[in-house]
């Protein structure tokens, strides 16, 4: 077997599929009519930088209040694709409730090591803790959330030993909401992926969050779709126990009806995800 019951590359590939008869070009077309449309009805900061490389940007989406809580959220692209610019609509909702949003950019797969992504997830938010005042927000009232890899990149920041590497407080997070994350690496060096991440044994060992330490006390949800296939919630139920384990007070929903792109329409005005950060910040 390459990877538990999965014999084959094909059907690897076939279970981390998330277009499932999806069209990407109209899923990506809706996306940024949508982020362009927030960017005209909030002030935005563009291309804010967090770090030395072009690709080292965040667009801050400001509320209302100068003191405002800040989240900060990581697109999704299987490492290798998609940008911030195209997932700014998901802050419309978080901004009209008072929260400030960084929607965050980092390098992709293969033009950077599969570990510069992490690396630079992590500098994104010591960046956003440590010039709140920059970005006009309070950095003791932070959180974060991603969507497929980012939701990958979000529970690493989980795994991050902020105050001996960073010299930050250990619960300067205060929630984390991860939507559709991968936590085991260990099917993408089988998968159609491969060639981009060139994911090395060190690699699924360093970065997968399913074999790692949590070091951040902050409250935890795990989100899937029901229209998804079965390993993202597997992956979910499985990365929930890991935690719990160690202590951790951890939430899961599996909803029915949405799939791996329809997860992200939660973030609108009202909706689950965005009632989910407030009470992060409310907490």
């Amino acid at each position: 077997m390459l990877y538990r019951d999965f014999a084959t590359q094909e059907a690897i590939d076939r279970e981390y599929d998330p277009m499932r008869g999806r069209e990407p070009a109209v899923i990506l077309a809706g996306w940024q009519a949508r982020s362009q449309a927030a960017r005209g009805c909030c002030r935005v900061s563009l291309d804010v930088a967090y770090g030395p490389t072009l690709a080292e940007r965040m667009d801050v989406y400001h509320a209302e209040a100068e003191d405002a809580p800040l989240h900060v959220f990581f697109h999704g692209g299987y490492w290798r694709s998609l940008g911030h610019r195209e997932f700014g609509f998901v802050a419309e909702g978080l901004v009209a409730a008072g929260i400030s949003v960084a929607v965050v950019n980092y390098a992709l797969c293969p033009t950077v090591a599969f570990g510069e992504l992490v690396r630079q997830a992590r500098a994104a938010v010591a960046w956003a803790y440590r010039n709140g005042a920059e970005l006009g927000v309070d950095t003791s009232r932070l959180s974060v959330s991603g969507h497929s890899a980012g939701g990958h990149l979000a529970a690493m920041l989980l795994a991050t030993d902020w105050q001996g590497e960073y010299g930050l407080p250990a619960e300067m997070i205060k929630g984390t909401l991860c939507i559709s994350g991968l936590y085991d690496l260990r099917p993408f060096p089988w998968s159609w992926l491969q060639p981009k991440l060139q994911l090395t044994g060190r690699d699924v060992n360093d970065y997968s969050p399913l074999f790692l330490p949590c070091r951040v006390p902050a409250a935890v949800q795990l989100v899937a779709g029901g229209e998804e296939s079965g390993e993202f919630e597997r992956q979910m139920r499985a990365h929930a126990e890991h935690l719990e384990a160690q202590g951790m007070s951890v939430g899961t929903e599996l909803l029915p009806g949405d799939d791996h792109f329809s997860l992200l329409d939660h973030y609108a005005p009202g909706g689950r995800f965005a009632k989910r950060i407030v009470n992060f910040h409310e907490v």
